[in-house]
Formats: structure tokens, sequence, C-alpha cells
């Protein structure tokens, strides 16, 4: 006996030895890039702290999986540990949390070992600390059953002293029980051991890279580029290209970047990512706070339904206006809660956030503070199916825990799938009951349809929109960066994302309504929302103005070239009359200044482009010069033919100057009857007179002379008056 137990044991440190060969094997194909650890990660390598330990118990003790009386392996205590120390850090939590969720990945592995070794029931170790010993034989197996080598000076904890005093005593017998569990699957490890859908998941969890937007209050874009340079940064294409010390931008959101995931301890440690210039966050959110933006007005509120990460209260707000749109949140119920999310706020000098501390669907419609919101965002609890990370899911947007227990088996129970439908809808409907309201925008994690396409399409058949505002439909979400492609192929436009190695699953639904005709939209929110759109790229709005400035400018110096050339004509027209014409009597001298005014006034309207024409002037009554009838031919023929020219060419307001062409017309012999100055009719001069006509292509004036051109025929009076005008 003494040898075969002799046997026994070098057997089991060969297995043990072995065990921790293939453990040590990597069977992906990814590459492994070394990068720096920080000081947790070193901690990890060789063992947790003692607190560790004991929160990541307690955590497992409210998760694990409860199995049928009859396949009962290990019995589980009720009630939290004893001495739970409180979480000191995020760090802290995080490690807590990854710890209890890698136990519950294998308890049906790591309970059969402790059946198949012989050591459980423990005699000297209660049931209530049975998932304690979990947590610490999956950390045992882990370190391939190597002593914990901890250098921090905490004060230990007696029962995380007394159950790693347990294992190690009778680790041997734990490790041979492990390799005959590998060999029962046919494993080459552990992780060999898990389904198909989990091992995926893992994978896609260790290369997913990190995403994170800019806050634009404290920074631009261009200056985040200029910082990462200066920091030894590369900025590549596509995530296709991320490797290194390297990013690219988001090809859905223009303010989001992506880095490589092994860069997470150097990117913290960053000065634009501890003065909150970069935040981590999913993408998810992002696409859901970007489908709000494109709905906004410069004066538009939102809602968001939920709490969540603080992280997308802060985003909303920065895509929003501060000084006119206001962000409500509702369910912050802790004072103390309150006052930390203020604190970080103004940190991020995000002003426009206002907490609200009632539950969403506990929020009347006719609440006067939401009279302003336009946009409900609404992002319900899900099965998060769709999340390859799913810590840094329930950390970061403060989800339950017991989402880790779906999550470890891959599959959610039908129960509760419709458990979280209803309240989905629940929630959905009450949303579309906000009459001020124009849109709903829908987002989970899920990869089930129950949670996103039953749940939209149930609520738009409810009618929950009410009968007096505009009815709700559904439309595609608007992504400035977005490709048609990517949306829904199907009648209803959904956005949908599948799990991968770059992103995780994302479903969004946008819900809108038309708005009421009562309500004005300003250009300033036509012109926001475009540019929401990604739809005024390229365009410089400040053209027309440019436009309207110059054509001013033009305006002018076409009015100083036409007043020079008033003044010229004015000039000549004052030259030869004062050549042509010597009056010799008073009323003569009259008549001539009423017709130089006359000429110059027609001047004046025919440089300026106008087409109206004057009257004749009508002559003076003076004994000495003839008198021309109302009836005559002369007076009749012309109005008519100035009557006939307005009705032909009407004014046109174009600003284009158009050269005309000059043109002379000369009209038909007109006879003038002629008395003699002592009032008895004489005989009718057969003296024939012409008007000589000057003016443009198209119009007529008369000339600026209005000279009478005499014919060669002789007439006795042509003697006597050499100017038969006067």
């Amino acid at each position: 006996m003494p040898v075969l137990r002799s046997n026994l044991v070098s057997s089991n440190d060969n297995v043990a030895s072995d065990t921790s060969s293939l453990h040590g094997m990597n069977f992906s194909n990814e590459v492994i890039i070394p990068f720096e650890k920080s000081s947790a990660s070193l901690l990890e390598k060789n063992g947790y702290q003692d607190s560790i330990y004991l929160n990541a118990a307690n955590i497992f003790q409210g998760i694990h999986n409860e199995k049928p009386q009859d396949k009962i392996l290990v019995k589980y205590g009720n009630g939290p540990l004893p001495s739970l120390p409180d979480f000191k850090d995020e760090q802290f939590q995080r490690l807590s949390y990854e710890l209890a969720f890698s136990a519950l990945k294998y308890q049906d592995v790591l309970e059969n070992i402790l059946v198949d070794s012989g050591i459980y029931p423990m005699q000297s170790i209660s049931d209530q600390l049975t998932s304690l010993v979990v947590v610490m034989l999956y950390d045992l197996q882990d370190r391939k059953f190597e002593a914990r080598y901890n250098t921090n000076d905490e004060e230990p904890i007696a029962e995380v002293q007394e159950v790693e005093h347990y294992l190690c005593s009778f680790k041997t017998k734990l490790a041979a029980a492990l390799a005959r569990c590998r060999i029962k699957h046919d494993a080459l490890s552990i992780e060999h051991i898990l389904p198909e859908t989990i091992r995926k998941q893992e994978q896609r969890a260790s290369a997913l890279p990190l995403y994170a937007w800019v806050n634009m209050l404290k920074i631009s874009l261009e200056e985040v580029h200029n910082s990462l340079q200066k920091e030894g940064f590369t900025k590549v294409e596509s995530v296709s290209n991320l490797g290194g010390y390297s990013y690219c931008l988001d090809k859905h959101c223009e303010d989001v970047l992506i880095f490589p995931s092994i860069l997470k301890e150097k990117l913290l440690a960053l000065e634009l990512f501890t003065n909150y210039k970069l935040l981590l966050q999913d993408k998810s959110r992002s696409l859901a706070l970007h489908s709000v933006k494109a709905l906004l007005n410069m004066d538009d509120d939102v809602l968001i339904a939920h709490m969540g990460s603080w992280l997308t209260l802060a985003h909303m707000s920065v895509l929003t206006n501060q000084e006119t749109s206001k962000v409500f949140v509702c369910g912050i119920k802790s004072m103390a809660k309150e006052s930390e999310l203020k604190d970080l706020f103004t940190q991020m000098e995000c002003k426009n956030i206002e907490l609200l501390h009632e539950d969403f669907t506990n929020i009347e419609s006719t609440d006067h503070k939401l009279q302003k919101v336009k946009v409900i965002l609404l992002l319900p609890r899900c099965s998060g199916l769709g999340v390859s990370n799913p810590i840094e899911f329930i950390l970061k947007e403060h989800e339950d825990a017991e989402l880790l227990r779906d999550l470890s088996q891959g599959c959610v129970a039908e129960d509760k799938l419709n458990t979280l439908a209803q309240q989905q809808l629940k929630e959905l409907t009450h949303a579309m009951q906000f009459s001020k309201a124009q849109a709903v925008v829908y987002c989970t994690c899920s990869v089930y349809p129950e949670e996103n396409e039953a749940v939209v399409n149930k609520a738009l058949a409810s009618g929950a929109g009410g009968t007096k505002a505009q009815p709700y439909k559904l439309c595609p979400p608007v992504l400035p960066l977005c490709c048609k492609s990517e949306i829904s192929t199907s009648t209803e436009n959904f956005f949908k994302l599948e799990p991968s190695d770059i992103s995780n699953s994302c479903f969004i639904a946008v819900l809108t309504r038309e708005r009421d005709p009562s309500e004005s939209v300003s250009v300033k929110d036509v012109l926001a929302r475009a540019a929401a759109k990604g739809l005024l790229e390229g365009i410089d709005l400040a053209k027309p103005a440019k436009r309207e400035e110059k054509k001013k400018k033009k305006q002018k110096v076409t009015q100083s070239k036409t007043a020079t050339k008033e003044a010229v004509i004015q000039s000549r027209i004052q030259e030869f009359l004062d050549r042509e014409m010597k009056p010799s009597t008073i009323e003569s001298d009259t008549s001539i200044s009423n017709l130089i005014a006359s000429a110059s006034q027609r001047t004046v309207n025919q440089t300026n482009g106008s087409i109206l024409l004057k009257k004749t002037a009508k002559p003076l009554s003076n004994s000495s010069l003839p008198v021309m009838s109302k009836n005559s031919l002369t007076s009749s023929s012309m109005q008519k033919m100035f009557e006939k020219q307005r009705n032909i060419r009407k004014p046109k307001s174009d600003d284009r100057v158009m050269v005309l062409k000059p043109v002379e017309i000369v009209l038909p012999p007109v006879m003038i009857p002629y008395f003699n100055p002592q009032g008895n009719r004489s005989q009718i001069s057969s003296n024939h007179y012409y008007y000589n006509w000057g003016g443009t292509s198209g119009m007529l004036s008369p000339s600026a002379s209005k000279k009478l051109i005499k014919t060669k025929e002789p007439s006795p009076s042509t003697a006597k008056h050499s100017r038969p005008w006067l």
C-alpha cells in the first residue's frame, strides 16, 4: 500500500504538471502583444487580496445556478458571507466581478472536482462558506495550484485564510480530479469544456477594441488628434489596421475614437482621460445618442428614461445645446448619488442635466417640467446576450449582477425573456403617451427578436400615442456616417449590429410622428437638424452673404456711372439750345426753360432704363406761336404709340444690365394749321414738319432737342419764319 500511495502521489504530481503545461498553451490564433501590466494585473497573476475573494464569493452566492433537488452535488448556504467589506474602487469592483463570473461559468466543473477529489463534504468548513471554496478553487487551478504570493499589507480575513489552508492541503487530489474531468470531456484545457457560444464570447471579449467619445465641451477633435500624436499614437484608416499605439475614427459616430484593447491601462493614465476629455464607453450607447441628436431642434429637451451610466447622460448633454436644451434623467433616488453625479457633471462642464427622483413609469406626461421634451431615449433593461464583455457592461451601465447567470450559460430562460419583454413594452407604451414628445428612441443590446422587433411592433399596434396627438410611425435611424446597407433591409427600418470582434450587439428603433401643424419650425432649427444628419457637409452658409455684398458693390458702381452719363447729356443739351435758340420775348424764354426741363427729365428716365414716356409738353398760349389742335393727328397718333409701347413692354426687375442699341425713327409729316397774328384764319400752310424721335431698340422717346426738320418744299412762310416753332 505505501508503494501504491507513493505511485499515486507521483502520478498526481505528473498530472498536475501536465495540467499546468496544457493550461499554459494557447490554442487560439490571436497574436499576443506584450504590454505593461498595472499593479492590479500583477496582483491577479499571483492571487487576489482577501477582500476580493470575499466580495467575489458574495457575488457568486447571489447568482450561482440553483439545481433540482435530485442533481444537487454541493450545498450552498443562505444569506451573505460574514464580515463583507465594501468596494474600495472601480478596479477592486471589477476584479471581484471577474472572479465571480469565472467561477460561475465553471460551476459544474468545480463542483465535480470537489466531489471527485473526495474532499467534499468538508468536515471543518460550513456550507455557508461553500461559495468562497468554489471561488478560491477556480483561482487555485488558474494559478496551476501554485501558492499565493501576496505582498499587500491588507489585514488577513479569517474565513479566507481557513479556506485557502484547506484547499492547499488537498491540491494533489484536486489536480488529479481536474485531469480526469479534462480527459472525460476530451478537452486540451479547462476552457475547452465550456460550450461553443461561451468560448466565442470570450474570444470576442479579448479582441474587442476600446471606444472613446470626445467631450466637445472641453476639447475639439483636432486638439485630441494633436495630443494623441504627441503621446506617440498614429491615426489609421480603419479598425482592421489597428495595432500597437494606434487609433482610428468610428464609421458611424464622428466624435468616437477606437483604440486596441491592449492599450487600456496606457489610455487611462493619459491626461485626456483623467481630465474627462476622452471617455471610454460601449459604442451601442453612442449610436443611440446620435440617433437622438438627429431628431432635435435648437431648444428641444430630452428625457432619458433610465439612469444607466452617468457617461450616457454626460454624452447626451455634450451633444445638445447647453443654453437652450435640457436633459432630464429619471430614477435618481439617493441624495448621495445625486451629489456625486453633480460633481462629475461639473468637472465635465455639463450644465443642462436635471436629475429626477421618480421612476419613468411613475412620471405623468402632463408634468409641467417636461412640456419641452421632444425626444425620449429608452434604454430598458434587457438580456444583454449580445454583449461580449458582460463585466464592463454591468459596471458601466449599472445592470443587475443576475445578468451574469444568463450570460454564463449562453442563453436566457424563456420565462425570464417574457418577463423582460413585458417590462420593455410597458415602458415603451408609456413613452408614447407623452403628447408633446415627437419621437422615441428605443435601444437594446439583445439579440432576441422578442426584445427588439416584437416589442416595437406591439407598441405601434397598441395605438399608445393617443387619439388627439399625431400617431407614431417607424423611421430609420439617422446617423451621419451610416450606410443605408446597414439598416435592416426589411420593410421595418431598424438599425442592427450583430456581435463581432469589433463591436457588441446593438438594436435601435426610432418612432416618430408628424409635427403639429400649429408648431412653427424656425430656419435655425431646420439647419441644426440638417447639420446633425450630416446634410450640410461641405456647404458654406456664408456664401449667400458674400454674393449679396458683391451685388451691392456692383450696383453702386453702375449708379455712379449712370450719374456721370446724365451730367454729360444734360451739358450737351444746354450747349445745343444756347447755340440754336435766341429768345426774343419773355414768353419765349419761359417756354424754352420748360422745354429744357422736360427734355432733361426724359433723358434721366431714358438713362435709368425706364420705359415710361412723358407726354409732350403743352405749349404756352402765345399769339406769336402756332397753335396745335387737341384733336390733331400728331397728338393722337403719338399718344396711341406711347400706350402701345407701354402694353408691349413691361418693366422687368432684372439685376442684369442690358446694353440697348439706339435707333432713330422718322414719323410721317404732320399738317399744322397756321393763324396770323390778327387772329384771322389764313390758308393752311403747306409746310410739312417731321418730329425727330430718338430712342433705343424696343422703345421710343422724344429726342432731347425736339428738333423740327423741314422739307425742301418752298413756302412763303419759310422766309418770314426762319424758326417756325417760335
